[in-house]
């Protein structure tokens, strides 16, 4: 069924319009997406479809019977508790209650949302739209999904639950997002926002980067039939006034306009970042961790403990692991920010540091942006407005207060701040929240040449394969691990883990899973026990074919409460109770299968 149909859309702000006559129609079954530069409307499109924004002009139709859920920027929540805000109560409780321990928040259920971080509050306003839904293949669809950034803040493996949870969504999908992964897994449109004007094209990610490659190539062409024509028409101008003269007036001004006609200004005048100049040596020292961990207080768990990491003078690491784990924490130590409850960090002399985190430098709303890159002792001059034009602010952007740039631009001007300052070890913590797909793409390409060191947090899997090459592992079982081979090594081996996992699960061998030993090229790897107290292996096997009993028992138990859940029950409350009987059975499932991956690596070693 049709959802929505909008015709001639169009939107302004004060100083400057963002779109004018956007069309689209979304469809049960559509997957759109929207894409396009920082400020260019992506978001504001999204609250005028939502109805949220009333639009200049142009008309919004809703199909007979459609709604909308949406989760926008602000993630505005009900009062309550989270629990409450998702809905794990009555009927519904067991959806809510598997959305939440996919998203990371089965240990806020009781918390207030008013003492939720930004973070957090994306995940449960994420939770509550999800819930809404309904179950997975079972939703209704007449239901509009709207999304604006939703894998912000969430983890790897929660982003590709999501993709699934996406995928079997039977109504309309449409969300503004900068990961690529879920563009290609998810999206079959794709409605591009550049210079003001709608550009619609079919397929994901790359079947736009291919469309939009020819759109470029049609316009340079185009171009070129212009200036050829107008060469020829200035000739004939030239000609004389009494050439001109028995020449039809209408020629004469066709001709004036082919000869003063510009084409359109690129979106962007460059795709180079002028900062490789300038960036300080680095010694053989970089900074160093030896044996650091650290906890908030001294009643709490260890986020991590025992890690030793050297860094290289062209480093490229990422830090993985799930949402919790400490990798903000782990960044805050290495830039010295943070002293570790436990071991020491030795930064080398020649060391210049900077950090791009998920808050960002401190703006000021009031300051205009070229003042703000100039600093508070000194006025704007020609060299920061051609540092802002390489950041792709124009003129006007300049000149603008920061209160009216978009949550993208702000962080592009964040990105600027921290660059200009040449530092020669960048550490980036979740650096492609709200940036757009262009800016990311000139940041890989800086960040390829650039001479430094380099430590990156991220969920962005596109973003992780293309900068850097070893990971550094965070999580309960591998507290500071490094592997080779980058991200999508460090997803083989756990894809490897889980599928050798199940194998064993269902089969009377003891299999083991993959050697966990990989060569570091700055610190042994991390291992959960150490030479001195490992268990003897007959006893870790034992343990181990406990464990693929109880994987074998609790996979049956899902099974039988998937079917009761499929079949349907007019006892509501038996539904909701079966319901949290299965994500309970689900956690449970995933914890014993985490279990026995550990003892299959420690019967390794």
């Amino acid at each position: 069924m049709i959802l929505l149909d909008a015709d001639g859309v169009t939107v302004t702000r004060p100083e400057r319009p963002l779109f004018t006559d956007v069309d689209l129609t979304l469809a049960s079954g559509d997957r759109l997406a929207v894409v396009g530069l920082n400020g260019c409307g992506k978001s504001t499109l999204l609250r005028v479809v939502a109805g949220e924004v009333e639009p200049a002009s142009g008309t919004i139709r809703r199909g007979r019977g459609s709604r909308v859920v949406a989760v926008n920027q602000d993630r505005t929540l009900p009062p309550g508790t989270v629990r409450d805000a998702i809905g794990a109560e009555g009927d519904g409780a067991w959806l809510a209650e598997a959305a939440a321990d996919r998203l990371g928040l089965t240990a806020l259920l009781d918390r207030d949302v008013s003492t939720l971080s930004g973070g957090e509050m994306t995940r449960t306003a994420l939770a509550r739209a999800l819930t809404e839904l309904g179950p997975p293949g079972g939703d209704d669809d007449s239901v509009l999904l709207i999304l604006d950034e939703p894998t912000n803040h969430l983890d790897i493996d929660a982003i590709a639950w999501l993709e699934e949870r996406l995928a079997a969504h039977r109504g309309g999908l449409l969300l503004v997002t900068h990961d690529r992964h879920v563009l290609d897994r998810v999206t079959t449109r794709i409605l591009e926002i550049d210079r003001g004007h709608g550009h619609g094209h079919d397929g994901g990610y790359a079947s736009y980067l291919e469309a939009k490659a020819v759109r470029s190539d049609q316009a340079a062409s185009a171009e070129s039939v212009r200036r050829n024509l107008a060469r020829r028409e200035l000739a004939w101008l030239r000609r004389g006034a009494k050439a001109r003269s028995t020449k039809a007036k209408a020629r004469v001004d066709s001709a004036t306009a082919l000869v003063e006609a510009r084409p359109e200004a690129p979106a962007r005048a460059s795709d180079d970042l002028p900062l490789h100049h300038g960036t300080p040596r680095l010694g053989d020292q970089v900074v160093e961790l030896h044996g650091v961990g650290h906890r908030w207080d001294e009643d709490r768990e260890w986020l991590f403990r025992g890690v030793d990491l050297s860094l290289a003078r062209r480093e490229r690491l990422g830090l993985v692991g799930p949402n919790g784990a400490g990798k903000s924490t782990l960044v805050d130590v290495i830039a010295g920010r943070l002293a570790p409850a436990e071991g020491r960090v030795v930064q080398g002399s020649t060391a210049r540091v900077s950090v791009y985190d998920q808050t960002g430098i401190t703006l000021d709303p009031g300051m205009r942006v070229a003042q703000a890159v100039a600093g508070a002792h000194r006025d704007p001059d020609w060299s920061d407005a051609a540092l802002l034009e390489a950041f792709w602010f124009d003129g006007d952007a300049q000149r603008a207060p920061i209160s009216l740039l978009s949550g993208g631009e702000r962080r592009r001007l964040q990105l600027l701040l921290t660059l200009r300052a040449k530092p020669n070890v960048l550490l980036l913590d979740e650096p492609t929240n709200d940036l757009d797909l262009d800016t990311l793409r000139v940041l890989e390409d800086f960040l390829d040449d650039w001479p430094g060191a380099l430590v990156v947090v991220s969920h962005d899997r596109a973003f992780l394969e293309r900068t850097v090459a070893d990971v550094l592992v965070i999580d309960e079982r591998t507290n500071g691990r490094r592997l080779p081979g980058g991200y999508e090594a460090w997803e083989q081996r756990r894809r490897a883990g889980r599928t050798k996992g199940r194998a064993a699960a269902t089969s009377a061998p003891i299999r083991k899973a993959p050697t966990a030993n990989v060569a570091s090229s700055a610190a042994p790897s991390e291992t959960p026990t150490t030479t001195a107290s490992r268990r003897p292996k007959g006893h870790l096997h034992k343990l181990m074919k406990e464990a693929e009993g109880k994987v074998r028992r609790l996979d049956t138990q899902r099974a039988e409460l998937t079917e009761a859940l499929a079949a349907g029950d007019a006892d509501h409350r038996r539904m909701a109770a079966l319901g949290a009987e299965l994500a309970r059975v689900e956690a449970d499932l995933a914890t014993t299968e985490d279990e026995w991956l550990a003892l299959a690596d420690e019967a390794d070693r």
